[in-house]
């Protein structure tokens, strides 16, 4: 009997995992439903006029914005083009190309190393190899470039190639690009800029020989494996110092600018005013004040703008600040009403008034009209959920919408400023996109073919609810094809919960989690509190304490899920990657037993283990405030693993972001707590899992939720 049953049991199970919908079949479908059009990011505006470049295999073409040609031909390469970018003066292009393999060696998430070519005027091809971070001069006579963390300087006409720093040394000095923690939190890795006349080049310096070295192990097929070695600050150990430099082009002389006697701060951008004057950001270690300083023809220097805040200033990029001319400038800033908003500043005369007023958020200042005298940026007015480009005159007045259709905008202007290429999508449409004038008006379309008159299969229906506490939180429910009220249905929730993250916004995006959808599960996602885009009180109220307002949220959103009626009470699991699975332990181990699944991909698991420059932001240092590392850290509470609760843990073993570290401590706690789960480890990739374990990595998450949950 017992034999018989098993034969039954396990029939069953085939003809279920038979009927099963796999990741690339989900991948599929969605693909062939979504209509193909020229994507609006890849359009490079051609400077000064209404017309856009784009990429065509082994031909750069140029386009006009407001009508379909077929394109002229800008150059012609004998591979494939991977990249290009016009010289200023619009007679050479840098490009890399694509001979069978590419010819990037990738450093980290934003670095790589690169060969590069220049299509000359003459027809001529220039070849320069195993450099990074390569630009023309304003003055398109020379290219700047870092090699073995050097800047070298080669003068196009003359075919010199001369260096203007020569103490560059792995792991201890990098001259003109940045550290491993810059180019992660802050987002750039070219940290040099010439002056408008090509002048001077400044440059950052980063001595990063104090800085303790984290290692990685690596595999890769080898009889032995080898130790990755790189600098990486961790929360409250040391940084690197940061200097400031100016090279002269004619004298060939460096100055070192003086920032200030406090070497523990941070230098997250530098650049020239259009009248052609040094300027540079400076932000102090707890990185609650934030200064932009100019420095004068004479040396002199003066500070043009400043924000501080109890808590922390958001972290601050080029587009911060936007100079309009020698004088004036735009801040894009949140401190002073706890709404991001813009404002005109003058260097001499300080704040002039506010451009944009409201409870909503500036989320992108997108470009200034040629005049100077309109200001278009994308907004959160109409929703927190959507956005939309508006038009605003610069002293404030006449304010409108010019892209109104309800949804989410993203948008690239034209270099005149007279177009702009947009994308558009909803979560009741597929992707949209066409060439949009000042009025709103659409003058193009970029579809290649006709957009779908049927809505996506699988639609987001957006919610709120109010916790335990009194906070309304937002929402998302996916519901499968069939869906009966009159049922109950399993549930997968898919969260990142990270600080000014924002999972809960109307956009067609589909992943992974659909692929359970169409096996009959409901995909549920919240925005707890602090994320994004809802104001600064919701955004901070998780400072110097992460992960303890998050998860409490995350568990009032399952228990409230669970008082649905077409919700299986029974069967709900939580699903997140980096910040989202550092979430997913959390809710795992103090849920209870509330859930019967988690998978959490490379988690952080002790902010103590994570990065000086985010970590600190939103948490203060370790050594001010033990208990907001210590107290919401996964490990500290392993013992707290229910029997009911399945948990499969999964990260790459080169991941130089959130270390593999984070995941063997956590095994640790788990072992010597006598707790049993599941593990997935993938060999040699980094935090992203990219290329090659993507798709497999999502079919296991599809596998493990469907027989587990």
């Amino acid at each position: 009997m017992r034999r018989l049953l098993s034969t039954i049991t396990m029939l069953a199970m085939a003809v279920s995992l038979s009927a099963q919908v796999s990741y690339l079949e989900m991948v599929q479908k969605r693909d062939d439903a979504a209509p193909n059009y020229i994507s609006p990011a890849s359009l490079t505006p051609a400077a000064g006029t209404d017309q856009y470049m784009e990429l065509d295999g082994r031909e750069v073409k140029l386009y006009d914005y407001k009508r379909e040609s077929k394109g002229e031909v800008v150059f012609r390469a004998d591979n494939l083009i991977m990249s290009y970018v016009k010289s200023p003066d619009g007679t050479m292009a840098l490009y890399e190309k694509f001979d069978g393999t590419s010819p990037r060696k990738e450093i980290y998430r934003h670095s790589y190393i690169s060969d590069y070519f220049v299509a000359c005027p003459d027809g001529s091809t220039i070849r320069i190899d195993d450099v990074r971070d390569i630009s023309f001069s304003p003055d398109s006579r020379f290219l700047a470039m870092s090699y073995n963390n050097d800047i070298f300087l080669y003068n196009i006409a003359t075919n010199d190639i001369y260096n203007i720093t020569d103490d560059g040394k792995w792991n201890h000095i990098i001259n003109g690009t940045t550290d491993w923690v810059y180019e992660e939190e802050y987002g750039f890795t070219k940290a040099y800029a010439f002056s408008p006349d090509a002048s001077q080049i400044a440059y950052l310096k980063f001595d990063e020989s104090r800085v303790k070295e984290f290692e990685m192990m690596r595999f890769d097929n080898n009889l032995y494996n080898t130790a990755y070695r790189f600098k990486y600050p961790k929360a409250g150990e040391e940084n690197s110092i940061v200097t400031l430099h100016i090279y002269d082009m004619v004298t060939r002389q460096t100055t070192k600018v003086d920032t200030g006697f406090e070497q523990d701060q941070y230098i997250p951008h530098l650049g020239y005013t259009p009248g052609g004057k040094l300027y540079y950001y400076l932000v102090n270690r707890l990185q609650n004040h934030f200064k932009v300083v100019i420095v004068e023809n004479d040396g002199a220097q003066r500070v043009i703008y400043e924000e501080s805040d109890e808590r922390y200033v958001e972290r601050p990029n080029a587009q911060t600040i936007t100079f309009i001319d020698a004088d004036h400038f735009i801040v894009r800033e949140e401190t002073t009403t706890g709404w991001f908003h813009l404002y005109l500043h003058s260097i001499t005369e300080g704040r002039l008034h506010a451009i944009t007023q409201g409870e909503w958020e500036v989320t992108q200042l997108v470009g200034l009209s040629p005049k100077m005298d309109v200001v278009y940026y994308m907004s959160t007015e109409q929703s927190p959920l959507e956005r939309h480009l508006y038009a605003v005159n610069i002293d404030g007045s006449d304010k409108r919408c010019l892209l109104s259709k309800p949804g989410y905008w993203r948008v690239y202007p034209s270099a005149d400023m007279k177009y702009f290429a947009a994308e558009h999508s909803a979560t009741d449409c597929f992707p949209t996109a066409g060439v949009y004038n000042t009025k709103g008006k659409l003058v193009r379309s970029l579809m290649l073919e006709e957009p779908s008159k049927e809505a996506p299969e699988y639609q987001r229906q957006y919610a709120t609810f109010t916790t335990e506490r009194g906070d309304v939180l937002q929402y998302y429910l996916i519901y499968p094809k069939d869906f009966n009220p009159q049922k109950q249905y399993p549930v997968l929730m898919t969260q990142y919960s990270g600080p000014g993250s924002q999972e809960i916004a109307n956009r067609y995006t589909t992943d992974w989690e659909e692929t359970l959808a169409r096996n009959g599960y409901i995909i549920a996602s919240c925005d707890a509190r602090g994320t994004g885009f809802r104001g600064e009180e919701y955004k901070k109220v998780t400072y110097a304490n992460l992960g303890h307002c998050e998860v409490e949220d995350q568990i009032s959103f399952a228990r409230h899920l669970s008082r649905q009626e077409f919700v299986d009470a029974s069967r709900i699991g939580i699903y997140g990657w980096s910040y989202g699975g550092f979430m997913a332990l959390g809710c795992a181990l103090k849920g209870d037993g509330l859930f019967k699944m988690a998978i959490a991909v490379a988690p952080v698991t002790s902010w103590r283990y994570y990065d000086s420059i985010y970590t600190e932001i939103y948490n203060g240092l370790p050594q001010d405030n033990p208990a907001g590392y210590d107290n919401n850290s996964p490990i500290n509470f392993a013992d707290r693993l229910s029997l009911n609760t399945r948990l499969l843990i999964i990260h790459g073993t080169a991941d130089d972001n959130v270390h593999f570290q984070n995941t063997m401590e956590m095994c640790r706690a788990l072992n010597r707590a006598g707790k049993q789960y599941d593990m997935m480890v993938y060999p040699d990739q980094n935090h992203s899992m990219r290329p090659n374990d993507m798709i497999n990595i999502r079919q296991k998450m599809v596998d493990y939720t469907l027989s587990v949950l």
